[in-house]
């Protein structure tokens, strides 16, 4: 069966992983349902918390915007589960 081009849209929920640095725990957030908290530890031995969540656009804006708040600076974030084939 050949797959069709997938087009992200603002309100589509897809698998972001956000990399922020030092050891955050889940318990800070009010988005216990949407997200996952993993800790690795990077250069140095130094902790990494990788966050992983289903959400949509906006909701990855509010994400990002208290990561902003909170004085955290952003590794990286990374669309996991979206692709165009």
């Amino acid at each position: 069966m050949k797959k069709g081009k997938t087009k992200l849209t603002l309100d589509q929920e897809v698998t972001y992983q956000i990399k922020v640095p030092g050891e955050i725990r889940k318990s800070w957030f009010d988005w216990d349902d949407k997200i996952e908290a993993d800790v690795e530890h990077g250069i140095d031995n130094y902790p990494i918390t990788i966050f992983t969540c289903v959400i949509d656009q906006a909701g990855l804006h509010g994400l990002l915007r208290l990561f902003y708040s909170m004085g955290l600076p952003l590794i990286s974030v990374i669309c996991t589960d979206y692709s165009t084939q």
